[in-house]
């Protein structure tokens, strides 16, 4: 059986919201669209392929199947591995007025002052920062517009992946990824990387306009919204250049150190966000790390994990629209799904 596995096509590795693949055993969760649990013949909720996969000898039922358990505890394990997030004294956030659900979207500025009241920037040369930060200014934030991806751009994402690949975060990432038979090598892991996060797709218009790194981490407006935008990083910068506005917040999280959580409302251009969920004070290699476990342990469904002994979910969605390799998805989004 182990031998079988490891020549298992791309896509069977991959959890579909509505297939048992990689999810025979799971337990029951009210927010599924199907079931994969033993029970689910009984209640008559399993998904479709169920009997496909969740036979004696199908993958999922072999130890490779990553369960709810397995998320709670990996995630526990990359949390103290961030050992480049910020120290408590390297941040100082003023987020002042809290908005009410029947006010996010109403457009109004209730906090005068900026969120950022200061950041340590020294963070900012370490590795992993600075080429993810050279990474932002590498895209057209216009959906419909073009990508046009030069060599330099090219070997930045190739040494942002690289930087990221030797901290222990990543290096925790990929051996347990590899113990579940995702990847062979990690080599393989990287390759893949680069295609889920920086292969291009097409948001509007047919253009190759779109990518999950651009979306998540840069930001993009699409009908005259912001659209993604989920990191910290980002926001300081161009709030420092007065290009983001800060409106007021909806969430704090419950951390009492970095990396915090927080949903906010801010216009960025005049384009606004009625919620822009975002680790404050991660490394980049957390955010990006957490992010791709969601995306290859429960992509499309809320994956719940557990950070610093406090609960938490991330939500991804695959794009569904075009695949690269044999059948794999790229990553449509991803953020920290609030309360």
């Amino acid at each position: 059986l182990r031998t079988t596995l490891l020549f298992l096509s791309p896509q069977d590795l991959y959890t579909a919201p509505d297939s048992c693949k990689g999810r025979c055993g799971e337990p029951y969760s009210e927010g599924d669209e199907c079931h994969c649990h033993a029970e689910c013949e009984r209640h008559h909720n399993c998904c479709g392929d169920y009997h496909r996969h969740c036979r004696a000898e199908g993958f999922s039922r072999s130890h490779d199947a990553i369960t709810d358990e397995d998320l709670l505890h990996v995630s526990e394990q990359l949390y103290r591995a961030d050992h480049n997030k910020a120290r408590p004294t390297d941040i100082t956030i003023n987020p002042q007025y809290q908005a009410s659900p029947d006010e996010t979207g109403d457009q109004q500025d209730r906090s005068p002052q900026p969120l950022y009241k200061y950041v340590n920037e020294e963070l900012f040369s370490k590795p992993t920062y600075a080429s993810f930060i050279r990474l932002l200014d590498n895209y057209q934030r216009a959906t419909g517009r073009e990508e046009e991806v030069t060599a330099e751009e090219l070997r930045e994402q190739d040494i942002f992946l690289k930087e990221v690949m030797k901290t222990e975060l990543m290096k925790k990432l990929f051996a347990f990824l590899h113990q579940k038979n995702r990847y062979g090598s990690e080599q393989e892991f990287v390759a893949d990387l680069k295609e889920m996060w920086f292969g291009l797709y097409s948001r509007g218009d047919g253009e190759q306009d779109s990518s999950g790194f651009e979306h998540v981490f840069s930001g993009e407006v699409k009908k005259g919204k912001v659209s993604g935008f989920h990191n910290w990083i980002r926001f300081y910068l161009l709030e420092k250049q007065g290009t983001v506005n800060y409106f007021s917040h909806n969430f704090d999280g419950p951390w009492d150190t970095y990396p915090d959580v927080l949903g906010l409302q801010f216009s960025w251009d005049g384009f606004y966000k009625e919620v822009g969920s975002a680790f404050i004070g991660c490394s980049p290699e957390f955010e990006f790390g957490l992010y791709t476990l969601c995306f290859i342990a429960r992509p499309g469904r809320a994956c719940h994990l557990s950070l610093g002994g406090y609960s938490l979910s991330i939500q991804t969605y695959p794009w569904t629209k075009s695949t690269y390799g044999n059948g794999k998805k790229y990553i449509a989004t991803a953020y920290v799904s609030l309360p």
